[in-house]
């Protein structure tokens, strides 16, 4: 049935999400042999380069590396250190790509498959070392005067990979050339010390700077490193390669083994850990026909899975490869930064150049040493590297801090802009409600088919579908023994916001909610009223309405609170539905009137309108959908989210961020990272320009020092870092509602192992409660799993009785004042 907020998915459908999702092994076989002319296969090599420290090695590392044959794109990840080489490897090696950037001084090297980084426990560079041990020494030339030109050999020893960097970038005024000019001239000035101090703190700073980076993007290196590079056949037990693995493919996952490709399970029973791709800090039972996904960790069972996708196109390479597209995204911010700073530097330098110059000629001064530091520290303030870097180490620490709780967002303009929202409108069937319906009541009408012969029908045309409705239409028919045949359907059609249609040995059918019956051949007559609030279909066959059906759907755990945690943020809520009113308001009624606006029985088009008439009227507007009818509403919308496991590809691809899991409280999560990310944003550039600017004000009032201008500089980018290193963590430990997140997890772990254990029929019954669950508590906190209500939980204590002629006696303690009660003898 189409006539909820997911239509079903057509032929036509499913080429749309082909053309938006094509398989990345098709991409790169479709470029084989293209970009080279050597037919070789295109590969992705990724390189840690530590020489990279702002985008003014950006230009270099392209310089370098562009005019390689074989060479076809090149991609530099600042925050990371991480360059990426798109290449034929039968033209240009690895080996070849690395000695070319290590030539320019770069210090690069491969990162192994696997690895997150390979710098995390780096010692300094042997030029760190000699420098600082040499200007250590050279602090003794009070003693032993000649020691001071130990100072003079420290900026020698430390120079040269600044000085192989500035040759490779053709002397461009970076930050290389401008230390190496002002080392120069505090050489030339006599100023032994001060020139080996530049060059100390600002190796050191690098080397610091790089470490500090490289811990915040382990975690987002390591998603390359979650799919085992190896798998096990099922049938043959025979070790392959996971890219060798086909779609239908069936491989074996042991227990501690992680999944290697999407599918579904056909074989055994586990729990398996999600939060890599979900956030979710607990189990979830995983059994015949359960869909698993890459990257998840099987703990405690055998499972054989059936793939349904090839390694490229799993879900955890697609997050690979947005993860990719969001790091190489500018935001509005960091290109406004990027285009001062290409004027900033400049202009400081013709302000430098005019302090050395025009006092001295003006007023023949005699202190001309002091003019001459004073425009070395102006020059060295020219360098912009502090603010050209606080937008996007703290853009890109955003993003990893939403990846590992689940959420993926496409870039930093799209995190600003989260930062910004005023307003949040949320679709109905499967975001606000779980998507999983009951039949409430099938019933014929006037007595024009028999019931078996319409839930055939129904069943049929329903089986070619892919929503939520479909799927309880087509168990409900099961149930009653009824066989769908989608082989004898023809001339399947959906209509979005409406129904579906199809023909069977020549009778033409349509199911879906009352608008279906406005198209032509349908039924004209009088509607069925809500019951209520359940969602009411339709089905026609040559016109006449021969049969109706009522379903429901609960409202997720979490979505009351999730909109709760909006308002208090100041964000209004609303919803947007294709569903009847009286569904819209039994969702209200389930959630406690939290929503401030309800719109129902909508057109894709409809959404689509009230999304601009909500930017217009309120501001900055978020759209949460899963459905391929929620496309264009999320296109529309300044941030669309979309549910991404459970939601429609389409949905996934149109939307700016991506919910990993079914748990609504990341979308407030999400708009409170966006928020602290602009104000971390704000906080770096202030940090960076006000440095400079107390350092150039303390050089005019008192006297100008070298080393507290290199010091500011190199010093506040590491500072800016650091500082936008806070942004990984976690606001606070404990969960909402003074409740441990960790015990949250307890909780809902142990509710799942029991729908393990009911599934497969082994759990004891005096192990459950009568609504089937175990009472079990978390141990973690001493605390139920579930809220303990006085009046209606008693923690009672048997007394057996000595003979068999006189009742048990049990004390209820939990009641206000203690009670025997009297039970009946065994």
């Amino acid at each position: 049935m189409g006539g909820g907020d997911s239509p079903a998915k057509a032929p036509e459908a499913a080429a749309l999400e082909e053309r938006l999702l094509p398989p990345a092994a098709a991409a790169r076989s479709g470029d084989a042999g293209a970009g080279s002319g050597k037919g070789g296969k295109w590969e992705k090599t990724y390189l840690d380069v530590l020489g990279v420290c702002c985008s003014a090695e950006v230009a270099l590392v392209e310089r370098l590396l562009k005019p390689i044959d074989g060479v076809r794109a090149v991609t530099v990840v600042v925050p990371s250190r991480t360059v990426v080489v798109e290449h034929d490897p039968a033209a240009v090696s690895q080996s070849h790509i690395v000695k070319v950037l290590n030539k320019a001084g770069l210090e690069a090297s491969v990162r192994a498959y696997g690895s997150s980084s390979g710098v995390v426990a780096r010692w300094p560079s042997p030029y760190v070392v000699a420098s600082g041990a040499l200007l250590l020494a050279s602090l003794l030339a009070p003693l032993l005067p000649p020691l001071r030109w130990l100072a003079l050999a420290a900026a020698c020893a430390g120079a040269p990979p600044m000085l192989l960097r500035a040759l490779a970038a053709g002397l461009a005024l970076d930050i290389n050339a401008l230390m190496l000019v002002a080392v120069a001239g505090a050489a030339a000035l006599g100023n032994y010390a001060e020139a080996g101090a530049i060059v100390f703190l600002f190796t050191a700073a690098e080397w610091l700077e790089t470490l500090a980076c490289t811990k915040a993007s382990a975690g987002m290196s390591s998603l390359m490193s979650m799919v085992p590079p190896r798998v096990v056949l099922a049938e043959t037990g025979e070790v392959v390669s996971v890219r060798d693995v086909g779609v239908g493919t069936v491989v074996a996952v042991r227990a501690g083994e992680v999944v290697p490709v999407d599918g579904v399970v056909v074989d055994g029973q586990s729990e398996v850990d999600e939060s890599s791709l979900t956030g979710e800090s607990f189990p979830v039972p995983k059994l015949p026909p359960s869909e698993v996904w890459a990257g998840t960790m099987n703990l405690d069972g055998y499972i054989a899975v059936r793939t349904t996708a090839l390694a490229d196109n799993s879900t955890v390479a697609r997050m690979q490869r947005l993860v990719e597209a969001a790091q190489n995204s500018r935001s509005k911010t960091q290109r406004l930064v990027d285009s001062c700073a290409k004027y900033y530097t400049p202009a400081v330098v013709v302000l430098a150049a005019s302090v050395a110059l025009v006092p001295p000629l003006l007023s023949r001064a005699q202190d001309l040493k002091r003019w001459f530091q004073l425009a070395l520290v102006v020059l060295v303030s020219a360098c912009p590297c502090a603010l050209v870097l606080s937008t996007p180490i703290a853009t890109f620490c955003a993003l990893l801090r939403a990846a590992r709780m689940g959420v993926l967002i496409k870039g930093g303009d799209v995190l600003e802009s989260l930062g910004e929202i005023r307003v949040a409108a949320f679709d109905k069937t499967g975001t606000i409600t779980k998507g999983e319906f009951s039949i409430d009541g099938f019933h014929v009408v006037g007595d024009k088919v028999d019931m078996s012969q319409l839930l055939y029908w129904v069943s049929s045309i329903e089986s070619k579908s892919s929503h939520p409705m479909a799927t309880a239409l087509v168990e409900y028919s099961q149930s009653k023994s009824i066989q769908p045949k989608p082989e004898n359907v023809t001339e399947f059609r959906i209509y979005p916001g409406e129904g579906i249609s199809g023909a069977i040995n020549g009778r033409q059918i349509f199911i879906g909610n009352r608008r279906i019956m406005a198209r032509p051949s349908c039924y004209t007559g009088p509607e069925m009223d809500d019951h209520k609030g359940a969602s009411i279909g339709y089905v026609i066959v040559d016109g006449d309405l021969v049969g109706a059906f009522s379903l429901s759907d609960d409202c997720r755990t979490g979505a009351a609170e999730a909109i709760r945690e909006l308002r208090s943020m100041g964000i209004k809520s609303v919803m947007l539905t294709g569903d009847s009113r009286a569904a819209a308001t039994r969702a209200q009624r389930q959630l406690g009137g939290v929503l401030e606006e309800l719109h129902s029985e909508l057109l894709p088009a409809d959404k689509v309108g009230l999304v601009g008439d909500l930017k217009a009227r309120v501001g900055p507007t978020l759209m949460v959908g899963d459905g391929m009818n929620d496309a264009p509403a999320l296109a529309m919308a300044d941030v669309g989210v979309s549910m991404g496991l459970s939601g429609s590809a389409a949905a996934m691809e149109t939307s700016h961020a991506t919910l990993m899991s079914s748990n609504i409280l990341r979308v407030p999560a999400a708009v409170a990272l966006g928020r602290r990310t602009r104000a971390t944003i704000t906080a770096n550039v202030l940090i960076s320009m006000g440095a400079k600017a107390a350092v150039l004000a303390l050089a005019v009032a008192w006297r100008p020092m070298l080393w507290a201008a290199v010091l500011a500089d190199v010093g506040t980018c590491l500072l800016v870092v650091l500082h936008s290193m806070l942004l990984l963590r976690e606001p606070g430990s404990w969960g909402r509602g003074g409740e441990p997140e960790a015990c949250r997890a307890m909780a809902r772990s142990l509710a799942m192992r029991s729908q393990l254990a009911r599934a497969s029929n082994s759990a004891p019954e005096s192990a459950q409660e009568p609504g089937g669950g175990p009472k079990a508590g978390c141990h973690c906190c001493q605390k139920p799993s579930e809220p303990f209500e006085q009046e209606h939980t008693a923690v009672v204590i048997g007394i057996p009785a000595p003979s068999a002629e006189h009742p048990d006696v049990v004390v209820d303690v939990a009641a206000p004042t203690a009670k025997l009660v009297l039970l009946p003898p065994r």
